[in-house]
């Protein structure tokens, strides 16, 4: 069965418009004792992601009723046996929503055979909507965007994240962010998985490096930097960037360099 994705993708940029308003007026009247752990200290959860997540998935499910489910919350439940599949970050940024820092994201991918094929990142409080399709560019609010091109590691201003648990590779990734802070202009770290990698697509950064993600964190992003121009792999300069848990993002032309640094040091 074939599907519209240029019907579907407006349709969810105005899911995400909707609830991203839900979101930012939560955000004014935030009510803190209603935040939780989530397996393990740091991973935060509110009444407001898991409200969200409910809000999208009854949108999404009217779309694509043949569709499965991959979300954060687990407000579904969750397949990655159907050919097609909602990926949905409902929050990205949570700790940043918590802390009222106006850095944080919706994320909604669509995946067919666990490929991306639409992906949607709303940045709530900059209302800046960046949105692909498979065989077409890539936007930000209707216009159509491009990664920087930056030819080098030495001009370039990256962006990266650090885990919340799983601390056992720590010490090799300090060691990767140590020479990137030697070899560029700097690093940045936004709180925001789905925005760094929409910023690496508009050309506002040239690079992204995480490890420790989930495919909610990445799968909208992943998509919309391809369709830009830009090359997304996992740490080994292979596929497995959806679903392997390590990402590298960058513009085409320094790519392979700065996959190079990362290697020389991750095990």
């Amino acid at each position: 069965m074939s599907i519209n994705l240029k019907d579907i993708q407006r349709n969810v940029i105005d899911l995400c418009g909707q609830v991203g308003e839900f979101i930012y007026t939560e955000g004014s009247n935030f009510d803190r004792s209603r935040i939780e752990q989530k397996n393990g200290f740091n991973n935060l959860v509110s009444y407001v992601d898991q409200e969200a997540e409910r809000r999208l998935v009854k949108v999404l499910r009217e779309l694509l009723p043949q569709a499965g489910y991959i979300t954060e919350e687990g407000t579904v439940a969750q397949s990655k046996t159907n050919k097609y599949n909602w990926i949905i970050d409902p929050l990205d940024g949570t700790t940043n929503f918590l802390h009222n820092l106006p850095i944080y994201a919706i994320s909604v991918a669509l995946t067919r055979d666990n490929i991306p094929v639409l992906g949607v990142v709303y940045h709530v409080v900059r209302k800046e909507c960046f949105h692909a399709i498979e065989n077409d560019n890539a936007y930000c609010n209707d216009r159509v965007i491009h990664v920087s091109t930056i030819p080098t590691l030495q001009e370039s201003l990256l962006a990266t994240g650090f885990p919340y648990y799983h601390f056992d590779k720590r010490d090799q990734y300090l060691e990767i962010i140590k020479d990137f802070l030697e070899k560029t202009h700097g690093i940045r770290r936004l709180g925001s998985a789905a925005i760094d990698l929409a910023y690496v697509a508009c050309g506002r950064l040239e690079g992204y490096f995480e490890y420790n993600l989930n495919a909610w964190d990445v799968a909208a992003g992943i998509l919309i930097v391809q369709q830009a121009g830009g090359k997304v792999t996992d740490f080994k300069g292979g596929n497995d960037c959806l679903f392997g848990g390590e990402l590298c993002a960058a513009n085409g032309l320094m790519h392979q360099e700065m996959l190079a640094l990362v290697q020389k040091k991750w095990q």
